[in-house]
């Protein structure tokens, strides 16, 4: 040990460069073999100490022996290499890292060779995979989430909005920044009203609102065609109550937008609805946005409008100070995040925001199944069968599935069944099961859905709006006249209800009283107001008035986007077609049509007029609304692209020599018929429903005088064997002032910019 200790110290001690070198390396040694000398006799008496232990005893003769042997072993050592004069004058022991020498490398050495060693380990770790990172990861996330769940857990006890959780709000209450709310009082277990359950299945809906919290982000309203929307894809033994009536009772509604399923985001959409049979215009709106009820638009009842004070007294400031506390509490409780979770659905909330994650980030299949695993094991658990439904909700979406919407309408129902159902939860399931239901078509069980929330919430003023609208599409405006009468009873401001009841007036041809209650819906710019249908239905009311303000809302329906222009605002539109009142042949591209017209007028005119003559009653009065006064007959061969009846019949050359020409008779969204006007008759300005057609008129009996028509600023007159072509989605008005009747043929026909896809797949009208 003294050995080591030396040399350790003689190598890392440093000389003073001014003492001679010789001198000191003769001092040392000296000094070094008087050491190693007497180290020597150690190990050597050692050495025969250890013989002796092991042998248990040895002849004195052996002694000497085992000496001899243990000093020449001694001496071989010495022989080593002789000491090597460092650089800095300095010497060491020879033999590289033995127990005899010094360290042979320095520190520098060392420490390249371990970067070395770890830099290789790393790149064998990588390659050869030998650590699992993302179960790394996931672990890491799963501590994260554990131990953010345990200290929300020791925080409850500071929740002092009754949200359940400790949040931005409570730690307010904590620093003195506000005053504790109190819970909402029908909130508890007890209070929660229980929806009866029904002999059949089916689920519900949440709001805009309520989407906005559960969603982050939203859905653009598109729907698909209506082969992909037909009730018969769907179960009928799991849709109504009274399933045996939806397809008679039910308006057929033609879809939005053809490319796409389901409405991503209803807020997207107004209320669509049917028109009743009273008020069926050539401008009625055939259904090209899938129904899907506006969920935002109606969150809460809105407040009347109360109109601003000139100048303030110190009594109206205060008056003012009020309402806007008022304004704030109303402003507050729409921004409230809805409940919807109850006791139980907390002590699982963990596993029910890791589903939800899921559902958010796209994976509606993971989610799906999430979701199914949490109903199987908490069957109690109206929260996890909420979640069900929305991601079978997404899935159905995503497959264009109608299958599986039916699948998400019946969770609906089934979560909102359930007995501990928070309130929020109750009302955003039925709504979205409601919305849902109209998708499919399935007006009256959605109209059942509706009155059922109303029974619920009696107090909430949107819910009877939206039971207002599902009877507009069930064509019942009488029913929905009743529901907005009550409505505008408790809230006489609603702009909501006074568009709609503007309408079922207008409907009713009450044209006078109907302008107030539009004009005042349209100017409360709330929700669900801003329609084309509401802009159109006012100008219109206002021309039949003789006020030319007609135009300043025509204006504005076409800043708001619902009008091509002041002159067409048809509402069912493809972008991009070439727009202009009138057309001649060669523009359109269907000129043998018009040749092959022209050159049989007279054959066509004579049919015509034997069917007149047998007095049949085949002319059916126009029931449009569209006269002023007069009386127009039309008997029509082709509607919507297929022959109407045994109409040909009657004319059956005429038939025969359409029958080739498919831009015609294939024309989905028009018609072939004869019109018949007698004299003193006068047609309103109006427009057509789309700008997907253009009209032919060949004069078949044309009085000299007295008959014209007009098209945006411009008017013509009919010749006998002469077709005149426009489009009718531009604002037309026509005028029979003869003395004898007027008769026509009318042929529609594809816009010729339409492709061939676009005529097979567009909704009929």
């Amino acid at each position: 040990m003294q050995r080591y200790r030396h040399y350790g110290a003689s190598y890392s001690s440093s000389l003073p460069s001014s003492a001679p070198v010789e001198e000191v390396q003769a001092e040392e040694e000296a000094y070094t073999e008087e050491e190693v000398y007497e180290d020597e006799e150690l190990l050597i008496e050692d050495a025969v100490q250890d013989v002796v232990q092991e042998t248990g005893g040895v002849n004195e003769e052996e002694v000497p022996q085992v000496k001899e042997e243990v000093t020449s072993a001694v001496s071989v050592t010495e022989a080593k290499t002789p000491p090597v004069e460092s650089k800095n004058g300095k010497r060491t022991e020879g033999g590289g890292g033995d127990a005899g020498g010094g360290p042979k490398y320095s520190m520098f050495t060392w420490f390249v060779v371990l970067a070395l060693l770890g830099v290789w380990s790393s790149v064998a770790v990588v390659y050869f995979d030998i650590v699992d990172y993302d179960s790394v990861i996931a672990r890491a996330k799963e501590f994260h989430m554990n131990f953010s769940e345990v200290l929300q857990g020791k925080l409850t006890a500071y929740d002092t909005d009754g949200d359940g959780d400790f949040d931005v709000e409570d730690a307010k209450v904590l620093l003195g920044l506000k005053e504790a709310g109190r819970p909402d009082v029908g909130d508890s277990p007890e209070e929660k009203t229980v929806l009866k359950t029904e002999e059949t299945r089916e689920p519900v809906s949440e709001t805009a609102n309520q989407q906005a919290a559960e969603l982050q982000g939203s859905e653009r309203a598109e729907a698909t065609s209506p082969d992909a929307l037909t009730e018969d894809a769907v179960s009928d033994s799991e849709s109504d109550p009274r399933p045996a009536r939806d397809d008679e009772a039910a308006v057929p509604l033609p879809p939005l937008v053809e490319d796409h399923f389901v409405p991503d985001d209803p807020r997207d959409s107004a209320h669509p609805y049917v028109e009743s049979a009273q008020y069926l215009t050539s401008s009625k709106f055939s259904q090209e946005a899938e129904p899907a009820v506006e969920a935002e638009n109606q969150s809460d009842p809105p407040a009347e409008p109360e109109p601003e004070p000139q100048s303030e007294a110190p009594g109206e400031a205060q008056g003012t100070t009020e309402k806007q506390a008022e304004d704030k509490l109303k402003e507050k409780a729409k921004k409230k995040k809805p409940k919807l979770l109850n006791k139980f659905d907390k002590t699982i909330k963990a596993e029910i925001d890791a589903a939800e994650k899921l559902r958010k980030k796209g994976k509606v299949e993971e989610a799906l199944r999430a979701f199914e695993s949490l109903v199987q094991q908490y069957p109690q658990s109206p929260r996890a069968r909420y979640g069900r439904a929305q991601a079978e909700d997404d899935l159905a979406e995503k497959m264009r599935s109608n299958e599986m919407l039916q699948r998400a309408i019946n969770s609906y129902r089934e979560a909102a069944e359930l007995p501990d159902a928070t309130s929020d939860l109750l009302r955003a399931a039925l709504k979205r099961r409601a919305e849902r239901q109209q998708f499919l078509g399935r007006m009256r069980g959605s109209l059942a859905t509706l009155e059922r929330l109303v029974q619920i919430f009696p107090e909430d003023i949107s819910l009877k709006n939206d039971l207002g609208v599902a009877h507009l599409l069930l064509g019942d405006n009488k029913g929905a006249k009743k529901v907005y009468e009550e409505v505008l009873a408790v809230a006489p401001g609603d702009g909501f209800a006074k568009v709609h009841y503007g309408f079922i007036l207008k409907s009713e041809n009450k044209i006078a009283e109907s302008i107030p209650f539009l004009k005042e819906g349209l100017e409360s710019g709330e929700p669900g107001t801003d329609d084309g249908r509401f802009y159109f239905h006012l100008g219109d009311a206002l021309q039949r008035v003789g006020d030319n303000s007609a135009y300043h809302w025509y204006e504005l329906g076409h800043k708001r986007g619902h009008f091509a222009s002041v002159w067409q605002r048809s509402l069912y539109n493809v972008d991009g077609l070439k727009a202009q009142p009138w057309w001649t042949p060669k523009e359109t591209g269907y000129t043998d049509l018009v040749k092959m017209l022209e050159r049989n007028w007279k054959t066509i005119r004579d049919e015509a007029l034997a069917v007149m003559d047998q007095n049949t009653g085949l002319f059916i009065p126009e029931e449009e609304n569209l006269r002023e006064k007069g009386e127009w007959g039309q008997y029509t061969l082709w509607q919507q692209g297929r022959k109407v009846g045994n109409s040909c019949q009657g004319v059956p050359k005429t038939c025969s020599l359409l029958e080739r020409y498919t831009e015609a008779t294939g024309c989905k969204r028009g018609q072939i018929k004869f019109s018949v006007m007698q004299p003193g008759t006068h047609v309103w300005p109006h427009t057509g429903p789309t700008n997907c057609r253009l009209r032919m008129h060949l004069g078949l009996v044309i009085p000299k005088q007295g008959c014209r028509i007009r098209c945006t600023n411009q008017t013509r007159v009919w010749e006998e064997g002469k077709v005149l072509i426009f489009d009718d989605s531009f604002e037309h008005e026509v005028w029979q002032d003869a003395d004898s009747y007027r008769l026509i043929f009318i042929v529609d026909v594809w816009h010729p910019e339409l492709t061939q896809n676009q005529r097979q797949t567009l909704s009929p009208i």
